[in-house]
């Protein structure tokens, strides 16, 4: 071959290979779900050891005698009326839990965000083909949610299985030991006594629960921040918006799905969904070069600025966005170029569920990337071939 042919070739074949990895959007601008893109052939997992029944050992160190954690039990003694010698010996029970002091400390500085890293973790066959099979599941649950609260299918379906790959992973951390460590010994951090108050006040929320529940307060596993069930809700949160979904006399964050969904649609119905928005939380935009709009950055987790506003700061959306208050969302990427987005109420209501514009946006997809491929599933060839048939 003539070695300008063969220069060429290998020009076309690079060019070949760049193309197929630039994942093509939709008029939102959102990435076309996997299942709708070229799919590679998957390596086979290597196959996992069960895992252990808690994700630490958690250590002896006498909670019963620090004087913050006597002054809290007295306090919650007189207030909820719980016996105090029964809290005594439950506390002497509790362990400290090293590891959960260290996973809360924030990542060292200097390691730049990349939304594109994040989104791929987050959303990924394992997580779209077992939202298929919960949506396909618990269909009736998650219309009804919708219809009772107002929050789309798609977006229930995208928390929960970001949260626990939808009940596959819900943490194995005894509850009572990693709240304990946390609200006693929370390590140092700028916010620290806020942070201690607030896990103070989910020790509170858990030892309630327990006791309305008639569960062993012991026996709650969850997460190393103490979040429970499929949905990931902290106690307090179980106690002010979990429901009883099912209509069994109970709720079960970890063994009902139907009480999940309904319990997750009732948290963001309380925290700012709004039904009459529709369409989509995100709009993708684009940003003049001047940056007169970085005034309308990090502005808080609300959607605060009307299309005109934005428009004269140089915030276009890819497409006609609906008149509706907006927030700008910035999506840093690294060293690659910022991705920027239009954001309504309803995307600043799911940041009340974990505030981070990371988490809500791999919400949005997720769920978003599980509907088109149930969607694209639902078309067999039968029905293809009586449609070509007509």
């Amino acid at each position: 071959m003539p070695m300008k042919t063969l220069i060429t070739a290998l020009l076309l074949s690079a060019a070949t290979v760049t193309a197929s990895h630039a994942a093509p959007v939709d008029q939102y601008g959102y990435k076309l779900p996997p299942s709708m893109q070229s799919k590679k052939k998957a390596k086979k997992a290597p196959v996992k050891k069960a895992a252990p029944a808690v994700d630490y050992t958690g250590e002896f160190v006498n909670f019963g005698d620090w004087k913050e954690v006597r002054a809290f039990l007295d306090d919650i003694a007189t207030r909820d009326g719980f016996d105090r010698a029964e809290l005594t010996t439950l506390i002497n029970q509790v362990r400290y839990v090293d590891a959960a002091v260290q996973l809360v400390k924030p990542a060292p500085p200097g390691k730049p965000k990349n939304w594109q890293a994040y989104s791929k973790l987050m959303i990924d066959p394992v997580r779209t083909d077992a939202g298929i099979k919960f949506w396909n599941d618990n269909a009736e649950a998650l219309n009804r949610a919708e219809s009772l609260y107002g929050v789309p299918a798609e977006i229930i379906v995208g928390i929960i299985g970001i949260e626990t790959v939808y009940g596959r992973n819900t943490g194995r951390f005894r509850v009572l030991d990693a709240i304990t460590t946390l609200a006693f010994s929370y390590p140092e951090a700028p916010q620290r006594r806020e942070r201690m108050e607030f896990f103070r006040g989910e020790l509170e929320a858990t030892l309630l629960f327990a006791r309305q529940s008639g569960t062993d307060p012991l026996s709650l596993k969850g997460s190393f921040a103490g979040a429970l069930g499929m949905p990931q809700f902290m106690p307090s949160s179980l106690m002010k918006y979990a429901v009883d979904f099912d209509g069994n006399g109970k709720i079960d964050l970890l063994n009902s799905p139907t009480d999940a969904i309904g319990s997750v649609a009732a948290f963001l119905a309380a925290h700012g969904w709004q039904r009459e928005l529709g369409g989509p939380p995100v709009y993708a935009a684009t940003v003049s070069p001047n940056h007169a709009w970085d005034s309308l950055l990090n502005q808080g987790l609300a959607a605060k600025y009307r299309i005109g506003e934005l428009s004269a700061a140089g915030v276009t959306s890819a497409t006609p966005a609906p008149d509706q208050l907006y927030g700008l969302v910035d999506l840093q990427n690294g060293a690659e170029p910022t991705e920027y987005w239009l954001a309504n109420a309803n995307f600043f209501a799911i940041t009340q569920y974990n505030r981070s514009y990371f988490y809500a946006m791999s919400v949005v997809e997720l769920g978003r990337t599980v509907r088109l491929a149930r969607g694209a599933a639902a078309i067999t060839p039968a029905t293809s071939t009586g449609a070509s048939g007509m």
